[in-house]
């Protein structure tokens, strides 16, 4: 056959998809004045660009600040700028909990889902609202300490103050970026060039990655430009736009609609071949080991090319550890009901961030752990506000083999509904931070869940007694090797004897910004004395740690990695110079606001110890 041929119907193929995209995009309301579109530019000025500060943070997935109150808190990032443009550390800004990959570092550390795509690096996130619903032409971030950790900003479809809420919610990103390493710490108006999207918004979310910096990143406002009227763009009609053949592809990549993943997870009609080539010669074993390296979209989408591969992307094998965070907007009750016969093996699950605004209801949650309950070991929940009592009843009755429960942020569980966790009673990594939680049902969970290893209860407000909570852990959890009480507002130096004696084997321990631990009663010695195996103790914002604790952190922690004391007064270069002789191991000492410590001690220490990262921070 002539060669002319093919030429021909791939040339009729590229005309063919060139007109569908043509229509397609009239269809959107693109192409309604064929007079403004022969205009080369970008796009007409027919609509008065507004300019507005987020009237509200809706969500959030972590802070650094304390929920009574507004310092470091994610609530600062409402309204106009209330330190920029100068830098530094300042408690009227937005920080999140952690940065770097000192967290990564710790006996509390988490081991990562296998199957995350390149493109998903978001570690944290943060939703703004704001009053007029716009088509984005611009959004301004103002950051005023350590910038950089902006890695994605999404556009939602839903009107947060609106009476009526749609059928379906749809994000979009409007920019997307690795993290990378900015240098300076100057104050800084980030402004990356967004993707225009076809729907009018008034809820933006930022995401972030913070583990490229040296020190939190703070955030003091974002401003959002828009247009109330969708642009018209201008198209050389005469020029056919590469970028529209791929249309497809890159709604796969960056649209966050709910319809493309659950197309690629429905079951389609698949045509059967006589034969299936070279891999009929390949052993089952080796096709399953090459398609574990795939994500979870591609996994479909090989799915659906034939029943042998079909056979192979649904074998429940391929689901033993499966992470659906990276696709948070896209998951719903349809795409847990698709995935459920493939998830009967399934061992680690992570639903952080998903099903938020009716995407997964309380049913839809329920009826996928119970067919895909009973293996599961590991169950990532954090910032899931669809959770209630009914779903905490089901995850204790439908996974009795449960070890590791992250409930982080998910401030919409009611108190009493923590009880039903002390069912799970060979539960070992317990993550509660900025819950509901209170007494009566944390003593319960402690009396009965035994093994704990690693417990966080960072942030959590409703407890009232946490001597008592500290006497019943050194009584009955003697296996915890991790615990974070970050901002816990009551315990005492009788809590603090008691949690030493009972939980010797303790490696980390966060007690920052705990206002009651007074050094004067001698609390910080006995830790020192209790706990010779501490890694990471944080002290954080502690004035009254004085130099006899550290001499007695030198004197018995010697394998210490990670120390805290920013805001003490009483430290003195002496006492840091014995610990960071005594701790080869020591890897980052935080000694922002200690006036003793200035920035000639910080560069002296540096030269003599170059394997440590001292950390001082500053205000302008």
């Amino acid at each position: 056959m002539s060669p002319v041929f093919p030429m021909l119907t791939v040339l009729s193929m590229f005309y063919y998809m060139c007109l569908r995209r043509r229509a397609r995009t009239a269809t959107r309301g693109e192409m309604n004045s064929r007079r403004a579109i022969e205009s080369n530019t970008r796009a007409l000025p027919i609509n008065v660009e507004i300019v507005q500060y987020a009237k509200e943070v809706l969500d959030f997935s972590s802070h650094y600040g304390s929920e009574n109150s507004m310092s470091y808190t994610m609530w600062n990032l409402a309204g106009i700028p209330n330190v920029y443009p100068s830098s530094g550390d300042f408690t009227q800004t937005a920080v999140f909990r952690t940065y770097g990959t000192w967290w990564d570092h710790c006996p509390s550390a988490r081991l990562p889902f296998k199957r995350t795509p390149p493109t998903f690096c978001s570690q944290d996130y943060v939703e703004l609202a704001f009053e007029e619903p716009v088509y984005p032409t611009a959004v301004h971030i103002l950051e005023t300490y350590h910038p950089g950790a902006v890695v994605r900003i999404l556009a939602c479809s839903a009107n947060p103050y609106s009476q009526n809420p749609p059928a379906e919610v749809r994000w979009d990103i409007l920019w997307s970026e690795a993290p990378t390493k900015v240098n300076g710490l100057q104050a800084r108006q980030f402004t990356p060039c967004i993707k225009q999207i076809n729907f009018p918004t008034n809820l933006i979310r930022l995401e972030v990655n913070s583990s490229l910096l040296d020190y939190y990143t703070e955030l003091d406002a974002v401003v959002l430009h828009g247009v109330k009227e969708r642009p018209v763009l201008s198209l050389k009609t005469s020029m056919i736009d590469m970028n529209d053949i791929d249309e497809d592809e890159d709604e796969e990549k960056y649209g966050c609609g709910m319809d493309t993943l659950n197309k690629q997870f429905s079951i389609v009609t698949l045509r059967e071949w006589p034969t299936n080539g070279y891999f009929d010669k390949l052993p089952y074993e080796l096709i399953q080991l090459i398609l574990s390296h795939l994500t979870v979209p591609d996994l479909c989408r090989l799915a659906q090319t034939c029943k042998l591969l079909y056979q192979h992307c649904c074998d429940p094998l391929q689901y033993i550890h499966l992470s659906l965070q990276p696709y948070w907007a896209r998951i719903n009750d349809t795409s847990l009901e698709h995935l459920q016969s493939r998830c009967t093996l399934i061992q680690w699950l992570n639903l952080s961030w998903t099903g938020n605004r009716g995407a997964i209801s309380v049913s839809g949650f329920s009826r996928f752990l119970k067919v895909c309950g009973s293996e599961l070991v590991r169950l990532e929940l954090s910032c899931g506000h669809f959770l209630n009592e009914t779903c905490l009843e089901v995850i204790t009755e439908m996974c009795p083999n449960l070890q590791e429960l992250n409930l982080s942020s998910c401030d919409k569980i009611p108190p009493q509904a923590f009880n039903h966790i002390a069912k799970v009673g060979s539960l070992k990594r317990l993550i509660l931070y900025r819950t509901k939680v209170e007494q009566t049902a944390l003593l319960s969970i402690l009396n009965f869940c035994s093994e704990l290893q690693h417990l966080s209860l960072g942030s959590c407000v409703m407890i009232e007694d946490y001597d008592l909570i500290a006497s019943m852990m050194g009584a009955k959890c003697k296996k915890l090797r991790s615990l974070d009480l970050w901002r816990c507002k009551n315990i005492t130096e009788s809590g603090i004897a008691e949690l030493a004696s009972g939980c010797q084997l303790l490696e980390e321990l966060d007690l920052g910004w705990c206002p009651t631990l007074q050094s004067s009663t001698g609390c910080f010695t006995n830790l020192a004395r209790k706990l010779p195996n501490l890694q990471k103790l944080f002290l954080t914002a502690n004035r009254s740690v004085c130099d006899t604790d550290i001499e007695e952190l030198a004197a018995n922690c010697t394998h210490l990695r990670q120390l805290d004391i920013l805001g003490t007064r009483m430290v003195s270069p002496a006492s840091l110079r014995k610990l960071l002789e005594s701790c080869k191991d020591l890897s980052l000492l935080d000694v922002s606001f200690c006036s003793q410590i200035d920035n000639r001690v910080v560069l002296e220490l540096n030269a003599n110890f170059p394997n440590v990262f001292i950390k001082k921070s500053f205000t302008q």
